[in-house]
């Protein structure tokens, strides 16, 4: 019995904690919802003087007429794909969207693939890019080095994407590339079609095509025209890739994290990309560019080309694009589920002055 006596008022002291807990978890619940009550009542009243105040300055410009091209339509995006880095697949989605979506999509087909231009190319193509109503609103890609628009005194600046690659799993990819293609056009010989030497043969013999050399790409790409970007190894060149991801492209996406790069773009830009992220789950062309018989590299090679000071800058690069990325992908999207999903607008006008009589 007195053990009995002992344990009831434990139960009950347990109950009445338990209680306690739902009860506040009701009236958590009940806050949050007249919180999100408030804040949707706010966004309507916001939302209603916008409107009389658009209304009355209509009504102030009396009849005054409106550029031929809207704001919307006079959008210009470049792609200045880095080769390997799954940008095939992407822009084939451009393509597809291109005629619904009312948009036009141009590729830069240099001489060689060379991504630097000539001076006189770079005025031609700001030039054509600037002034070219006709293909306006329009996508251009191509392997080109990112080119400051700034510096030609022109109207509109365009804006800037591009996806980035681990840097060894680019070196890797392109190097079965040249020996054995894709399946996006298996017919076309490569220019070291013949060649069976692996990417661990190659790296253990020293070639010349594995050689670290050979990742030191995504830096100049992102650095530009100068000089000194093209300089393998320099730091200055890092420093500005550095500086223009952030300050010149409106977003850079990791081919590891394609979808979520794709979902972004099109939240932020649906004159383009609208219908994108659901082309990419289910159309035919999204994963179409597989290059073939490419070989995983050991241990032994990987730490081998981590070694070399060029690999360590390129992934410092690399490192610093994929931060930058998750922290953008941080504040426009959130896991529900397991599924990622665009967070809607979170920001609205209020305490608008004068006041409409």
């Amino acid at each position: 019995m007195g053990l009995l006596r002992t344990m009831m008022p434990q139960k009950i002291q347990l109950l009445a904690v338990l209680a306690f807990g739902v009860a506040m978890l009701l009236i958590e619940n009940q806050i949050q919802k007249l919180d999100e009550a408030r804040a949707k009542l706010e966004r309507t009243i916001a939302r209603h003087e916008v409107v009389e105040v658009e209304q009355r300055h209509s009504e102030d410009g009396g009849g005054r007429e409106l550029s031929p091209l809207s704001e919307k339509d006079d959008m210009v995006i470049i792609y200045n794909r880095v080769p390997k880095t799954a940008s095939t697949s992407f822009t084939n989605i451009a393509y597809d969207l291109c005629g619904k979506n009312h948009f036009h999509v141009l590729h830069i087909n240099t001489t060689k693939n060379n991504p630097v231009m000539s001076l006189q190319d770079q005025v031609r193509f700001v030039r054509n890019v600037t002034s070219w109503r006709e293909m306006k609103p329009g996508f251009y890609h191509g392997h080109v080095a990112y080119l400051d628009f700034s510096k030609y005194s022109v109207m509109g600046k365009p804006m800037y994407i591009n996806v980035v690659r681990d840097p060894i799993e680019r070196l890797v990819s392109y190097y079965y590339f040249l020996r054995f293609g894709d399946d996006y056009r298996p017919g076309l010989r490569r220019r070291k079609q013949g060649d069976k030497k692996t990417f661990d043969e190659c790296v253990s013999s020293g070639g010349s095509d594995c050689a670290p050399e050979k990742l030191w790409l995504q830096i100049p790409f992102f650095c530009g025209h100068h000089s000194e970007c093209w300089n393998v190894g320099s730091r200055w060149a890092l420093e500005q890739a550095k500086y223009n991801l952030v300050n010149e492209y409106l977003l850079v996406g990791v081919t590891e994290e394609l979808e979520d790069f794709i979902m972004i773009l099109e939240a932020a830009l649906p004159r383009f990309f609208k219908g994108a992220t659901e082309l990419y789950k289910t159309g035919k062309k999204s994963h179409l560019r597989k290059t073939t018989e490419k070989k995983p590299p050991t241990k032994e090679t990987i730490t081998k080309l981590q070694q070399s000071n060029i690999w360590k800058i390129e992934n410092e690069f690399y490192e610093f694009a994929l931060e930058q990325f998750q922290f953008v992908r941080a504040h426009a999207v959130r896991e529900k589920d397991g599924e990622l999903h665009v967070l809607a607008q979170s920001f609205f006008y209020e305490k608008i002055y004068p006041k409409v009589n």
